[in-house]
């Protein structure tokens, strides 16, 4: 059987920062929302359109964010989808969308925490789709903003090779699916949701990272599980900063009063909404096991340095008689009782092998090993 070694793997961790990932903290602290983000262009931008009503679907790809203009106004629901973000493209659609300049700005923005926003009859809705990187063990974001106006829905995703809509696909060409019956708001529900449950996938493999490592400190503490710990609390950290922020999100929508968002489609909203409360609470979850397995270790590590402290206290006084009573006999006095005995040698060496027993059987009697 051919194994293939990959030295790298484990030749990283000879260098102390890469074991405890201090690369990962500077990417998850240096969120700063008084800089200007410079955003690189996407090198490739994919336009999908989906418009529909309950009797058929029309599915096209764009070649030109330009070919989606005239769905505006087709009188059906249209969902364009637009991966890869160009600064010219964003602008042509919104512009065309009656999409206001401030969330054009916000559409283009990096590391924007999760945000709902009313303005000039559109609802906008900034919020982040997880990942997890199984080779990295960590959790990746990107960036997702959906464009919910009459009868239209417009997202623009950064990445361009993956998302979490097939599902949503499959049921769009469906043609007695629900969402083919229902209005555009109940399309912002559906991509909400999908979002949404999305995270608890993340979770879940984030949770057995955790199961794993708890039995590896329980079992064995040394510095690479410190290292692990360390590593599963800064992803927690990007889950916090990702999940709690869509609770306001979905809260808001459920309270707003706008024209686009039919009553009948606030219950599914609530539905979202109780899933992320949920969420949310299965995070801060992991925190506290997080925490509590930081203690676990620590106290692990003492009670380990306790143990060998305990034994090397014993040794010491196992070997306090001899000690003893080799430097008496040792010392350069002419006249030392037993010093000129036939039996003086054994009987030093008995008394030096008694006493230690002796103590023995006195340390054990009172229970201290």
């Amino acid at each position: 059987m051919n194994v293939k070694l990959r030295p790298e793997k484990y030749l990283k961790y000879l260098y102390l920062p890469n074991l405890f990932g201090t690369k990962r903290t500077k990417e998850i602290l240096k969120v700063n929302p008084t800089l200007i983000p410079v955003r690189e262009e996407a090198r490739e931008v994919k336009a999908f359109v989906y418009d529909y009503n309950a009797e058929s679907l029309h599915e096209q790809r764009a070649d030109h964010v330009k070919d989606c203009f005239p769905y505006k106004t087709s009188n059906r629901i249209s969902w364009i989808n637009i991966d890869g973000l160009r600064k010219s493209d964003v602008e042509a659609v919104c512009e065309h969308y009656d999409v206001h300049q401030l969330l054009v700005e916000d559409i283009l923005s990096m590391h924007q925490r999760p945000k709902m926003d009313e303005v000039e009859g559109v609802l906008f809705c900034l919020l982040n789709m997880l990942y997890y990187n199984n080779e990295q063990k960590s959790v990746e974001t990107e960036q997702i903003s959906i464009v919910l106006g009459k009868d239209f829905v417009i997202s623009f995703q950064e990445d361009a090779s993956r998302d979490v809509f097939d599902p949503l696909r499959n049921k769009l060409r469906m043609g007695r699916s629900q969402i083919r019956q229902r209005s555009a708001d109940y399309l912002l529900y559906s991509m909400l949701d999908l979002i949404v449950d999305n995270y608890f996938l993340v979770m879940d493999r984030l949770g057995d990272q955790i199961e794993i490592l708890e039995e590896e400190v329980i079992r064995r503490s040394n510095t690479r599980s410190l290292a692990k710990i360390n590593q599963l609390r800064k992803e927690l950290i990007v889950l916090k900063r990702n999940i709690i922020p869509v609770r306001d999100v979905l809260n808001n929508i459920i309270r707003s009063e706008s024209e686009l968002l039919d009553d009948r489609t606030t219950k599914y909203f609530k539905d979202v909404y109780d899933h992320i409360v949920q969420a949310a609470d299965l995070t801060e979850n992991y925190r506290d096991i997080m925490v509590s397995m930081q203690d676990l270790y620590i106290n692990n590590v003492n009670l380990r340095m306790n143990e060998v402290m305990k034994v090397m206290a014993i040794v010491t006084c196992l070997l306090a008689p001899a000690t003893v009573i080799g430097g008496i006999f040792g010392m350069n006095f002419d006249e030392i009782p037993y010093l000129h005995n036939q039996y003086g040698f054994w009987i030093a060496v008995s008394v030096m092998l008694l006493i230690p027993v002796w103590m023995v059987w006195v340390f054990r009697k009172r229970g201290w090993f």
